[in-house]
Order: C-alpha cells, then structure tokens, then sequence
C-alpha cells in the first residue's frame, strides 16, 4: 500500500467521522465516539445506534 493509498483512506475516513462527530451529542453521546466511524463495520455500528437512539429536542 503506498502512501498515497493511506492518505486517501485517512482523508476518506476523516469525512465519515466528522458528520458522527456532529451528530452524537444530539442522541446524548460523546462527540469522541465517531472516531470508531474510522473502522468500517464501527460506522455501520454507529449508525445503527444512533438510529434507535431518543433524540433531545
């Protein structure tokens, strides 16, 4: 894997942490919980968490 393969997964994993990163502290979570978005099956995990979670008004 070269470097700019890593690069790209960083930038493409970043992007997908930062939307989770905005949406949890509005179902009650940590913000620092959507770095497990990093790890494929974790954003499926969060997602799914933050689906069947209550929202706050």
């Amino acid at each position: 894997m070269g470097g700019g393969a890593l690069f790209s997964l960083l930038i493409m994993g970043l992007l997908v942490a930062y939307p989770f990163s905005r949406i949890l502290p509005r179902v009650g979570l940590n913000p620092w919980i959507s770095l497990v978005a990093v790890i494929p099956i974790g954003a499926v995990v969060l997602l799914w968490v933050v689906a069947f979670r209550t929202w706050k008004d």
